[in-house]
């Protein structure tokens, strides 16, 4: 889940306010020049996010193109 957007100076001058927000479970989009350039999210999701596409992968169904697609769709609220 989302739970803020931080320019890389924010970030850099409130450190402890995301880290609190990641703390809760919360994810925060890091911008630069208007631009995402990372993320700050909790260790459980990105275990999760890691072990789920290994699967997927050794299991030989995994595609990588439909997944960025369909994670694109999902976070910018793109229906066909």
């Amino acid at each position: 889940m989302v739970g803020a957007t931080a320019t890389a100076t924010e970030m850099q001058n409130n450190f402890g306010k995301y880290l609190n927000l990641v703390l809760e479970g919360q994810q925060v989009i890091v911008t630069k020049n208007g631009r995402e350039v990372g993320r700050f999210i909790p260790k459980d999701d990105a275990v999760s996010y890691l072990t789920d596409s290994l699967t997927g992968i050794l299991k030989g169904d995994f595609n990588l193109d439909e997944e960025k697609t369909e994670r694109l769709r999902e976070k910018y609220e793109i229906t066909d």
